[in-house]
């Protein structure tokens, strides 16, 4: 399999692995015990939780583990709502961020609350200027992605954060396509919140975290005992725990993908070469993640496209959550791009185990489409 699709989900690295299998067969005891089994595994979540601070340039008191991406973005949404509910009942977030996000907002709106979604221009990068225009006296939260799982586009988190600031707003950033990516940097990045999915970082699904800033207060999305210092209840995924933070201690020492970046570009310079004005990039030239390529094939649909290629190359056409759908996505969509253009968009996504060998393959078949 030549698997280009690692924006939808990575494969587990086997250091991440090797780490999880102790407290698979051995230190299997529950964080909360006194003996042995227990400090053992308590430990080992706490080591875990320094990796990822580590990663994100924090404290490990303001990292909390969830099951994943959308339970730390539901958090923050549906916590910051209900606690600052005093201050307002505004909410801002944009019109291409993953459902794990605009379903919570659309929920909220269904309580009474108000809903924002700032465009985004032809780049698919959110439009900054008119993000002081939606805010008001009530607005409690900002929520913008940091890169676009789709078209890789990464928005500007800072500037935002800047904005969020001076009008005394909270804001979360979603980086679970960034996260071992390009640099996520809380303080530079000045985000209150940040989400961590863990399949998206060579760690198991089902596993994420989110960093809250020290001295902010949510309420729980789940209650029960005081775990988490009670931020969520549950008895501690210590195997999970223990994965992720292998993940991002490999991702802290290999953050910079120059050769996957390299890849990708040399994909997209050989289909452009081949194809010429029939290829359309999707996303931003420059400021996108190094690993991601969403080209749109004028004349075909993507599944078209991808069924050419082979079953043995796995890559997205559309959006990566709604696979298999031939209608333009949602992001395409508020990015203004045409239904003939979107229909044959693909996404290609690489990483960590992509060979320049399997590129070279993938760019031959293509050749031979160009021929025929």
């Amino acid at each position: 399999m030549i698997y280009l699709d690692y924006n939808a989900t990575t494969p587990i690295d086997k250091a991440v692995t090797d780490a999880m299998l102790p407290f698979i067969y051995e230190n299997y005891g529950n964080p909360s015990s006194s003996h042995q089994l227990g400090t053992k595994a308590k430990s080992a979540v706490e080591e875990a939780r320094e990796k990822i601070a580590e990663l994100l340039n924090c404290n490990a008191k303001e990292i909390i583990f969830t099951s994943g991406g959308s339970e730390a973005n539901n958090t923050v949404i549906k916590g910051v709502a209900y606690t600052y509910r005093y201050k307002g009942d505004h909410i801002i977030t944009s019109q291409i961020e993953h459902p794990a996000v605009l379903n919570p907002c659309k929920h909220l709106e269904q309580l009474g609350y108000k809903i924002s979604y700032l465009p985004v221009d032809e780049y698919g990068v959110v439009i900054i200027s008119e993000l002081e225009k939606l805010i008001t006296n009530k607005t409690i939260l900002v929520t913008i992605m940091h890169a676009n799982n789709e078209t890789g586009s990464i928005q500007p988190i800072e500037d935002i954060s800047k904005i969020c600031r001076k009008n005394n707003i909270l804001f979360h950033t979603d980086a679970a396509q960034s996260i071992g990516k390009i640099p996520t940097n809380v303080e530079e990045l000045g985000v209150d919140f940040l989400t961590i999915a863990g399949h998206k970082l060579y760690a198991p699904k089902g596993i994420g975290a989110l960093y809250i800033r020290k001295g902010i207060a949510v309420e729980p999305l789940i209650h029960g005992a005081n775990h988490e210092s009670g931020q969520r209840a549950g008895t501690e995924n210590v195997i999970f725990d223990v994965a992720l933070g292998k993940a991002c201690e490999i991702a802290k020492e290999t953050l910079t993908i120059e050769r996957v970046k390299q890849l990708t570009d040399d994909l997209y310079l050989n289909l452009k070469s081949l194809f010429g004005d029939q290829i359309i990039l999707n996303g931003h030239p420059d400021k996108r993640l190094p690993n991601t390529l969403n080209v749109s094939f004028l004349g075909y649909q993507g599944a078209e496209i991808l069924a050419r290629l082979g079953d043995d190359v796995a890559a997205s056409t559309g959006s990566a959550c709604h696979s298999g759908s031939i209608a333009i996505s949602p992001v395409l969509k508020a990015m203004k791009v045409s239904e003939d253009v979107g229909r044959g968009a693909i996404r290609f996504s690489l990483g960590r185990y992509t060979t320049e060998d399997e590129i070279n393959i993938v760019i031959n078949r293509f050749k031979s489409m160009a021929i025929n």
